[in-house]
């Protein structure tokens, strides 16, 4: 059964609201986020200046967003773990260190596409 509620454009238009909001509290309160949009900001123009061609810059810059979603979704796990409570219990330490493991494989995965593309 479909979720009442709004629908076509409003539906959009509400969507796009919560995910800029998303994004400004992620500015506002996740440093890892905002060095991570710096990294991207430096990364992105860098790549178009060093790729032969659309795929090479297509391919650097993949990574970078990459980034930046999973360190998304790694404030989101850790926002949600801690609403619960602040006592310490071995399975929200564990989602969070996988949140980190996962903004992990996302830089691991920048530096080898990199590496190769631009050696």
């Amino acid at each position: 059964m479909a979720k009442p509620g709004k629908t076509g454009l409003a539906r959009i238009i509400d969507a796009t609201g919560y995910s800029l909001q998303g994004l400004k509290a992620a500015w506002q309160n996740e440093a890892a986020f905002r060095q991570e949009i710096w990294l991207a900001v430096v990364g992105v123009p860098l790549a178009y200046l060093l790729a032969d061609n659309k795929f090479e810059f297509l391919w650097l810059i993949l990574p970078l967003f990459l980034i930046i979603l999973a360190e998304l979704t790694n404030s989101a796990i850790e926002a949600a773990v801690d609403r619960i409570g602040d006592e310490h219990h071995e399975l929200a330490g564990r989602a969070k260190d996988i949140g980190s493991a996962l903004v992990f494989i996302c830089l691991v995965l920048l530096a080898i596409v990199w590496l190769i593309i631009l050696s």
